[in-house]
């Protein structure tokens, strides 16, 4: 398969884009980094083949590929039920929150009868975004897929859903604007025309701080993607740039289901006994 190679500079990117001959790109590479990131996995091998070349006649060294290192990996104590976050529902740390810290009677009547917003209504509509998005992934576990939920990082934040099969790993953030229009674009997002949100920016840093704790404990690359889903929007526009973040609405998920050829039966296993244990990210 013949694939063109063009380079696209802008916003403080640096990057090329493999495309087909009828211009569909299926796959990138961050010229700084040297890192490729595959949009098509049936170009696969086509894809890192043409970049990499590109890759090495611009700059050297370029470090392509990450060999093992030859100290042995560390490991993880044997999982209890007290660590094991396959069990955590949708939403577990914004529910946590709310038993923890929510309004009482008086104080939920005082801001509705002076319908004042309060940081207990963005964790509640945090918490029903998540719960829709869950239910959505679920669905996919018939597929060969493994999803964990609400898993838990230091400073009381954590990663909505991560989502590991076949096809890679995905570190998935879930936005509720409910009735609201959203536009996305290589960095930010705004909602309504509102002021510029760091959505997609903050969605890559997780990906790489998922990728950091994964690779810790996997003697072997493993491919994260970030993802943001948008839920209850009533319209959402996506730039044509933006190919470092997939953006889907809740319904839209679906669409991962058949994404395979990233990563082996096997991998998949262990990445998943990783990321299912809660040791693995208490210093995340």
């Amino acid at each position: 398969m013949e694939l063109h190679v063009t380079r696209w500079k802008r916003y403080g990117h640096d990057r090329l884009y493999a495309n087909l001959p009828d211009g569909t790109s299926v796959g990138w590479a961050d010229v700084t980094t040297g890192d490729i990131t595959v949009l098509r996995t049936e170009y696969r091998d086509d894809v890192r083949a043409v970049l990499e070349e590109r890759l090495q006649k611009l700059t050297e060294p370029v470090l392509l590929h990450r060999e093992p290192t030859a100290a042995a990996r560390p490991t993880l104590p044997p999982l209890t039920p007290v660590d094991d976050l396959a069990v955590n529902p949708p939403g577990a740390l914004l529910r946590a929150l709310l038993d923890e810290s929510g309004p009482g009677i008086l104080e939920r009547v005082i801001a509705r009868v002076l319908r004042r917003p309060t940081e207990w209504d963005t964790w509640r509509k945090g918490l029903e975004g998540e719960r829709r998005v869950g239910s959505e992934l679920n669905r996919l576990k018939r597929h060969g897929w493994h999803v964990l939920h609400s898993i838990p990082l230091a400073n009381k934040v954590d990663i909505d859903h991560l989502l590991i099969g076949p096809g890679g790993v995905f570190s998935i953030n879930t936005k509720h604007h409910d009735k609201r229009t959203v536009w996305v674009g290589d960095d930010s997002v705004r909602v309504d025309h509102g002021k510029p949100a760091p959505y997609a920016r903050k969605s890559r840093a997780e990906a790489k701080r998922v990728v950091r704790v994964l690779e810790h404990y996997c003697d072997f690359p493993v491919p994260v993607e970030p993802v943001l889903v948008f839920v209850g929007v009533t319209d959402l526009k996506v730039v044509a740039t933006q190919l470092s973040v997939r953006v889907y609405q809740e319904l839209q998920v679906a669409a991962l289901a058949p994404l395979s050829g990233v990563l082996t039966a096997e991998q998949v296993e262990q990445v998943y006994s990783i990321a299912r244990h809660r040791q693995a990210w208490i210093r995340a």
